[in-house]
């Protein structure tokens, strides 16, 4: 007798299959691809795990399972991701959004609340899925932005979810590298961003759902990582107010790389690094000297 595919038992054979393909976290992946599939929440699995599969339920989790297996991200085979509490589309023209990126939004909003800025103008380089601008824009009710992306792939990303959001009157989207789309425009109250900072030299280091699935541009800088960030502190305060903030991501063993490129600008003050919540290194922030 062939035996039934229940819920919990297509969940535990799916763990196993994932542990034997090296992904990491096995059991949330088969429980998040199968709730997709079944258009339920996780809980439900668990209400309902004697519950038998049908054949179509069946083959179409089947693919998704294959699709995971092969390494690529959750994010990218569901073409959704969480940020900040706002649901994102994500695709491989754009760098699925992380947790700790979360910390960067928290810097920026606490500092045009601390400091009680009124309406802040805010550009957001680099911005991708659009995932940070959308964010502060929910965050800080009052605040209009400008989001930039030297890929016109991610733009189109960038422009749906801000339409999603209904933020496009709020969010506006320009093409270029870094400032350039900004020349001309007045000064901002905030510059942030999450800009590419690994060393093209462990490329072949990083797990396969990143190597093999997400932009490189998003990804790598040049300088053993150092480039873009160089670029940060030598060209925003063009684009900042006096005591302006720029904020920024980096990588963990950053921290020094980043305070020695901000001495090296010499118009920096009160700079500090925060940290993630595994503590490590994660966010700069900085204000343009007056």
């Amino acid at each position: 007798m062939t035996e039934t595919w229940t819920i919990a038992r297509i969940l535990t054979w799916t763990q196993q299959h994932f542990v034997k393909k090296g992904v990491e976290s096995a059991r949330l992946d088969a429980e998040v691809l199968l709730a997709a599939v079944l258009d339920v929440n996780r809980i439900y699995l668990y209400t309902h795990f004697d519950k038998p599969l049908t054949t179509e339920e069946r083959e179409a989790y089947k693919a998704s399972v294959k699709r995971r297996a092969a390494r690529e991200p959750v994010s990218q085979i569901l073409g959704k991701k969480e940020f900040y509490g706002v649901e994102l589309r994500v695709t491989r023209d754009v760098l699925t959004p992380r947790p700790e990126t979360e910390h960067l939004v928290d810097a920026v909003r606490d500092w045009v609340r601390d400091n009680a800025i009124e309406a802040p103008s805010i550009v957001d380089i680099g911005t991708g899925s659009g995932a940070i601008a959308i964010a502060l824009a929910k965050e800080i009710p009052e605040s209009l932005l400008v989001a930039t992306d030297i890929s016109v792939a991610a733009l189109a990303i960038a422009k749906e979810n801000i339409a999603t959001h209904e933020l496009t009157e709020r969010v506006e989207i320009l093409h270029g590298d870094l400032f350039a789309p900004l020349e001309g425009r007045d000064a901002f109250d905030v510059v942030v961003c999450n800009p590419p900072y690994i060393d093209p030299a462990i490329r072949e280091q990083l797990d396969p759902e990143v190597k093999e699935y997400e932009p490189a541009e998003a990804l790598f800088a040049d300088d053993g990582g150092r480039a873009i960030i160089g670029r940060l502190c030598v060209e925003a305060p063009t684009h900042l107010r006096p005591k302006g903030l720029l904020a920024f991501e980096i990588g963990h063993d950053q921290r020094e790389t980043a305070l020695a490129l901000l001495g090296d600008a010499g118009v920096w003050d009160e700079i500090k690094i925060g940290r993630d919540l595994q503590g490590h290194s994660r966010v700069v922030t900085a204000f343009l000297r007056s």
